[in-house]
């Protein structure tokens, strides 16, 4: 008859299955790196302030960071291409002195420290003062983004916390099921943001010789263990508050943030 609905019943297993509180995993942060032919790595930063990241974020993030990376070796390269003609005109020195290789190294010498002056003058002039503080600036600014984001982390997983004590002593295991869950894709939400500290700590150190050209004193990096639990995100972003204030005196001289 027209209207008329009919149960049909299900295995055990499938009704006992729809039963069950769905929960679906967050993945766990990735590592993605590039060796530079300067001996260094350029790593993959987890950017924070979008949705979880995957690792396609994490190759754009690298390809990102490849233009400036190739901007900032051309003196070097500079730099390498002057080091023969250099080399030939020490031989042509002697002893004993060879006019003919002198004659032919001169002007290629030449040519090549023409290129390298105009890095020279960068180096040693105002702009060394200007970038550490505006790199001093930005590690602050980027910090304080993982710090606001683990204290939200923090707040939400508090809350669930206190929910899970209330429905561990009603009994309630479907609840308990759920707010597992939550749990769990908070801890995850929390190592994604942790992900990012890393690449931040390796950014600080990478200027160090920046630092003392600008007559900042060495910025001692801390050590950061992964959070497992709420007291140690709060020694986490705890750890991150002071270095942030550290990062800001010593940009003080320089114009500040």
């Amino acid at each position: 008859m027209p209207g008329t609905s009919i149960d049909i019943p299900l295995p055990p297993e499938i009704e006992e299955f729809l039963k069950a509180p769905k929960c679906i995993k967050l993945p766990q942060p990735g590592k993605l790196e590039i060796n530079l032919p300067t001996g260094g790595k350029i790593k993959g930063i987890t950017d924070i302030s979008k949705s979880v990241p995957d690792d396609c974020t994490l190759i754009f993030s690298l390809a990102l960071q490849l233009g400036p990376f190739l901007a900032s070796i051309e003196c070097l390269m500079k730099l390498m291409k002057l080091i023969q003609p250099l080399i030939d005109v020490v031989k042509g020195l002697g002893p004993p002195p060879d006019a003919p290789k002198l004659v032919k190294a001169i002007p290629k010498f030449i040519e090549a420290a023409g290129e390298v002056m105009p890095c020279v003058l960068n180096l040693t002039g105002a702009g060394i003062p200007l970038f550490v503080k505006d790199l001093l600036c930005l590690i602050v600014k980027l910090l304080n983004c993982v710090i606001g984001l683990l204290k939200s982390i923090l707040s939400v997983m508090s809350g669930i916390a206190l929910q899970i004590q209330s429905a561990e002593a009603a009994g309630n295991s479907e609840l308990l099921a759920a707010l597992q869950c939550a749990k769990d894709n908070a801890q995850a939400s929390a190592q994604h943001v942790f992900s990012a500290i890393d690449p931040v700590m390796f950014l600080l150190s990478l200027a160090e010789p920046f630092l003392g050209m600008a007559n900042v004193d060495p910025i001692q990096t801390p050590a950061l263990a992964a959070p497992e639990d709420l007291q140690a995100m709060q020694t986490v972003i705890d750890t991150l508050d002071g270095l942030v204030k550290t990062l800001k005196l010593a940009a003080e001289p320089l114009g500040g943030c």
